[in-house]
């Protein structure tokens, strides 16, 4: 039924409703990749356990805490692109629904030209001149909506791409100080490996890991939008009588604590401490649109 529906479309439409999608399809690889890299962080955590290694137990459990935190990001990630891909949807159907009007300001013109050509001062031509009028207008108002959504449309996916990309730099970072505290030293035989000395190192590894990701703020610049200089019909507010102030749409919003990491060991259902720290930039675009 869906690939019924795309075929019914216009041609504009059926361009978009490929690309929607496209993108659901990615959407779940991006949610399987989440799941899987949660799965892969508590089995090397399970493996460090059984070697009976005191440091690669300890290493590798906390490797599993960042690995799992990855994973979250990529489900989170998943959830912004749904955000992005709604608005999609909400310029398939501008497009759908604009496509008559299209088309009827494509016939106007033609018997505007014809009669012309034939009848050159007939009384028809005032009538369908005022008519080609409406329907230039009514095709403004499908373009304002349509620019207007695709810069939010592109605005919520590259955010959501560099809060990625920086939350999993950062975790990724963490997880290299963890490497580094594991002693590889060879060993010859009937020497004895020196206790593991960097548990507490480990763990505030992962507490500077928590409080850089409760921390983390967007670093990238707003993208401004003049979408609310329009009035309620979508002209502009000078000629709409509207005396509404234009303000600047800004990306980006506050981020909520998230909770405690804790180690696979401790606790086996991995808090989702970033899951809701793309709230506040989400409630944040809802209100500015």
């Amino acid at each position: 039924m869906a690939s019924l529906r795309g075929m019914q479309q216009p041609e504009l439409s059926k361009k978009l409703f490929k690309i929607i999608k496209s993108e659901n399809h990615a959407i779940g690889a991006y949610e399987s990749a989440s799941r899987e890299r949660i799965s892969i962080a508590s089995q090397i955590s399970d493996w460090g356990e059984a070697t009976g290694d005191d440091s690669i137990s300890d290493i590798s459990d906390k490797i599993g805490v960042l690995l799992s935190e990855i994973g979250e990001q990529e489900d989170l990630f998943a959830q912004n692109l749904e955000d992005y891909r709604s608005v999609l949807k909400q310029i398939r159907n501008t497009e759908s629904s604009v496509q008559p009007s299209r088309d009827n300001k494509a016939k106007i013109s033609d018997e505007i030209q014809k009669l012309k050509y034939k009848e050159p001062q007939s009384t028809k031509l005032v009538q369908l001149e005022q008519e080609l009028v409406r329907a230039e207008a009514q095709n403004l108002v499908a373009e304002a909506q349509t620019r207007q959504k695709l810069k939010e449309a592109y605005d919520l996916h590259s955010a959501a791409v560099i809060e990625r990309a920086e939350k999993q730099i950062l975790l990724a970072r963490h997880m290299r100080r963890l490497v580094q505290l594991l002693d590889d030293t060879p060993v010859v035989p009937g020497d004895v490996r020196p206790a593991f000395e960097h548990s507490a190192q480990a763990r505030q590894v992962l507490n500077d890991a928590e409080e850089d990701l409760r921390e983390w703020q967007p670093s990238f610049d707003p993208i401004a939008s003049s979408a609310t200089e329009m009035g309620s019909n979508l002209m502009p507010a000078s000629v709409a009588g509207d005396s509404s102030t234009a303000e600047p749409s800004v990306v980006g919003g506050e981020d909520m604590a998230p909770a405690q990491l804790e180690s696979p060991q401790e606790k086996r259902e991995i808090s989702g401490s970033t899951a809701v720290q793309g709230e506040g930039y989400q409630q944040q675009q809802q209100q500015q649109v």
